[in-house]
């Protein structure tokens, strides 16, 4: 599982460069061809990595979520696309949701969650997606209640990711709640660029942080899967 695939993975991290490299060269009919092949071969290393859970409901989540983002990225090379490239990055969210929830060694009991708890230990999360919202709320107009459903995912993205802290092994936990974390500081500085001022280097910035935001969702998960066997065994039932 260790090797497998992996030129996918380095396909992955040159499309990356290069995608940054036509932003650098304002080379933008170039980015038809390069921002697409970053989505498509990383999802293409992650399914030929995890036969292991074939027809799984976790390898179907995040390979959808993958997919997704790859339609998202696509939809927002068009600018008049934004609101559909934003429903796409919204769907590729709750699946990566699904798929955290899944990568969680523990079964949910509503009686045993200290919600009083669990609110302070996410009120950063909270507390920066507030503010980024009050930065560019003026600026929103039409878009404010896609605008505000999408936050809301994302703040639930990133504290489901949180929450895997002890029930899954510390490699995958920190992959993850870094990837979900650097998801969410990619979506805020386009955010913040296009509804509140610009931002320079704007698009070096956001490709930067989610190119690394997704690699390490997708290793992540695949850590959870090589260091927690019984996980292994038990999702592959899922």
């Amino acid at each position: 599982m260790q090797q497998k695939g992996i030129i996918w993975l380095y396909l992955y991290l040159i499309a990356g460069l290069a995608d940054m490299a036509m932003i650098i060269q304002e080379l933008d009919t170039f980015r038809f061809i390069t921002k697409p092949l970053i989505l498509l071969s990383l999802a293409i290393y992650f399914l030929t990595t995890t036969s292991v859970i074939k027809n799984s409901l976790l390898r179907k989540a995040i390979g959808a979520a993958l997919l997704f983002s790859l339609a998202g990225d696509i939809l927002l090379l068009f600018p008049n696309l934004f609101l559909y490239g934003l429903g796409a990055f919204l769907i590729a969210i709750i699946c990566y949701i699904i798929g955290f929830k899944l990568t969680q060694n523990h079964q949910i009991n509503l009686r045993n969650i200290n919600f009083l708890k669990l609110f302070f230990y996410n009120l950063p999360i909270y507390i920066f997606a507030t503010l980024v919202y009050f930065l560019i709320n003026d600026n929103l107009h039409q878009l404010k209640t896609p605008v505000i459903i999408y936050i809301l995912a994302m703040v639930m993205m990133v504290s489901t990711a949180r929450e895997r802290f002890k029930r899954t092994n510390l490699q995958s936990f920190v992959q993850v709640f870094l990837g979900a974390a650097l998801f969410m500081v990619s979506d805020s500085i386009l955010a913040l660029d296009l509804f509140f001022q610009p931002i320079p280097s704007d698009g070096v910035l956001v490709m930067g942080t989610y190119i690394l935001a997704q690699l390490l969702i997708v290793m992540g998960i695949r850590s959870h899967l090589v260091y927690s066997p019984k996980s292994t065994d038990r999702t592959k039932n899922t």
